[in-house]
């Protein structure tokens, strides 16, 4: 399961298609281009050894243009600079297409966190919030939860900032533990939005998801939060895989029991017929959701893939390459643009919850979600039909007019 790299000029060659269709100035698409700054950071850890080990960090800041900058603080062996801009970009645009008064950013560590003790990974989350203690805040750059990390990282990260700095505010964090200001829904967010991005699309086409066949490639909390939504929307759930290993069943796979069974024997080997991750790319399903890393269809294997639909529930999951070909051949996509929207609104949400101290319930959250997430697909499936284009052309066109707005009354600084 392991990602290709990932490519500006593809990002940039996508975008293309979509200037015929959107109103935007050299300006603005030059601002586009180049992300507003890159930090590399030498990071020195304390190992449980008592040696001390260097670790390389980055932090992008793509756009302000229309807020402040959030997104994913990635713990992830071979990260680099590169792959921080492209991802940032792909978050500027995301915020654009939901039109949230956000702008794009990512960063994170060239580390696998597996093989840190708890230990070892604090110190190392609170040496990379140090370093940045200058360039990030509630109103200037915000943290979010991204591969190899989670609610512990998040809350070590707040700490280190609120130390260094005196605050208290919870709002340069989010993806936060509940008790520290975090949000309801924040793990289940970008699963279940996938799934119902899904059954929107489908509505607009006059089918339903019931009875469909779908194939989940990933097992973390958002490929987990996806399946079960399927599940709850009539679909059959007939694969999933972990980095190793996968489960298949013809009739659909029983979720309850797949998940027992995952987390007592840390695979999901055993379960029913097992395949590998990389059979399951290509089973002949209705739906495939990509649910692991950017990269995981490409070159290389897009041949191979059968399914009707492709949908991106984790950003860059299927590369520009790739995409040229499986849209060729007849398979649509849903963009990460567009189906992984669940969960920057909930970090968005999240984020006014801090800055206001007033903390909606359960309820609210998943209803403020599913709005929002509902008017940002019908806004992108009316450009597509209006239009003629396919989806990510049509979610790019509704982003470069929002960004473009912002950038065009900001004007540039002499």
């Amino acid at each position: 399961m392991r990602a290709s790299g990932l490519n500006w000029q593809g990002l940039i060659e996508q975008l293309q298609h979509a200037l015929p269709y959107a109103e935007v100035t050299d300006q603005s698409l030059a601002y586009f281009k180049f992300p507003k700054r890159t930090v590399s950071l030498n990071l020195p850890v304390r190992m449980d050894d008592g040696s001390v080990r260097m670790f390389r960090g980055y932090r992008t800041v793509h756009s302000t243009a229309r807020g402040p900058s959030m997104g994913g603080l990635r713990l992830k062996e071979g990260l680099n600079a590169h792959e921080c801009e492209v991802l940032a970009a792909i978050m500027t645009l995301k915020a654009a297409v939901a039109d949230l008064p956000l702008g794009g950013a990512k960063g994170g560590v060239d580390v696998d966190p597996g093989t840190l003790s708890a230990h070892e990974l604090e110190g190392l989350t609170r040496r990379y919030t140090s370093e940045l203690v200058e360039l990030i805040g509630k109103n200037e750059d915000i943290l979010a939860p991204d591969v190899g990390s989670d609610q512990q990282i998040m809350a070590w990260a707040l700490d280190s900032f609120n130390e260094n700095t005196g605050e208290t505010s919870g709002g340069v964090v989010v993806g936060k533990p509940l008790p520290l200001g975090g949000c309801y829904a924040s793990k289940d967010a970008r699963g279940r939005s996938a799934a119902l991005v899904t059954a929107q699309v489908w509505e607009a086409q006059g089918k339903t998801l019931e009875r469909a066949r779908v194939a989940v490639f990933g097992y973390g909390d958002v490929a987990r939060r996806c399946a079960q939504t399927f599940a709850e929307q009539g679909a059959f759930v007939i694969a999933v895989s972990d980095t190793r290993s996968a489960a298949y069943a013809s009739a659909g796979l029983d979720l309850h029991a797949l998940a027992e069974h995952h987390a007592q024997a840390g695979s999901l080997h055993g379960f029913a017929t097992d395949i590998t991750p990389e059979e399951l790319v290509e089973l002949d399903v209705d739906v495939l959701v990509l649910a692991y890393d950017y990269g995981a269809v490409h070159a290389g294997n897009a041949h191979a893939v059968r399914a009707r639909y492709v949908v991106e529930a984790t950003n860059r999951a299927v590369l520009p390459e790739a995409e040229r070909f499986l849209m060729g051949a007849g398979i649509q996509i849903l963009p990460d643009v567009v189906a992984s929207l669940g969960g920057l609104i909930v970090n968005y949400l999240e984020w006014v919850q801090d800055a206001s101290n007033f903390f909606w319930t359960e309820a609210e959250i998943e209803a403020a979600i599913d709005a929002r997430v509902h008017f940002a697909v019908s806004t992108v499936l009316a450009v597509a039909h209006e239009r003629g284009v396919d989806l990510r052309t049509a979610a790019y066109t509704v982003a470069l007019g929002r960004l473009n707005n912002a950038t065009v009354m900001r004007g540039v600084y002499p």
